[in-house]
């Protein structure tokens, strides 16, 4: 399968997403909108489109939103299997007409999510559990597109997850970061941290508790085979 991906920042890409890409033989392409020039060849052939995240948000008067946008939803409409994550998420629901918004308080750090499976979501029991602890980093949300089912919260964060059709997901938190991918970000993004809030972790804390990555990633590896086998 090929699978081409969109990039937002330097320091934030699949994570833990290539090895799996490895792991099962798959080929992948980028479109880096940071770069002056983005390259969107290698979209068109592929099955799956993986939208990561980013500092921006979608609402930011940022040239290449909409260009991104108008693509993600081509790529909707020709069939792909989409999936996004955190500002990717943000992304799949401005595309689908719902609004994306600064939430009352940022979350970041790790934090549990409930999963519920119903409607469009029932499929997904068979990968994702009904409880996990993850990581987020984020401070914007979005409401659950028209036609899409909600299936994960927090108590931070009411839409953490959303499905529209069989196979467009975005999900808000981070499954794919593993320890070196979260590192990375505390490093890129310490003014996060300069104020404290109920659900904001410091850094310090959040190294406490890089075990949980490897579950995570786990799980996100079974999300991907789902997608893979539609």
């Amino acid at each position: 399968m090929h699978i081409h991906y969109f990039q937002h920042v330097p320091f934030e890409g699949l994570a833990s997403i290539a090895d799996w890409i490895t792991q099962r033989g798959h080929t992948t392409s980028h479109t880096r909108w940071y770069d002056d020039d983005p390259d969107t060849t290698g979209l068109e052939e592929a099955e799956l489109l993986i939208i990561v995240g980013g500092t921006m948000g979608v609402y930011e008067p940022y040239p290449w939103i909409p260009a991104e946008t108008k693509l993600i939803q081509k790529a909707m409409d020709s069939g792909k299997k989409i999936l996004g994550i955190c500002l990717g998420a943000q992304l799949l629901a401005h595309a689908l007409g719902a609004n994306v918004y600064p939430q009352k308080q940022p979350e970041i750090g790790w934090f549990p999510i409930d999963i519920t499976f119903q409607e469009q979501a029932a499929p997904l029991e068979k990968v994702l559990p009904h409880h996990l602890n993850t990581f987020h980093f984020h401070g914007d949300t979005f409401d659950i597109p028209a036609g899409a089912t909600r299936f994960a919260a927090s108590a931070a964060c009411s839409n953490q997850a959303f499905i529209y059709g069989d196979r467009i997901i975005g999900l808000q938190f981070h499954m794919e970061m593993n320890s070196v991918a979260i590192l990375e970000i505390l490093r890129n993004c310490f003014s996060a941290f300069k104020h404290h809030a109920p659900f904001v972790q410091q850094p310090e804390k959040i190294e406490q508790y890089l075990h949980l990555a490897n579950e995570n990633n786990q799980t996100m590896f079974r999300l991907l085979d789902y997608l893979a086998g539609l």
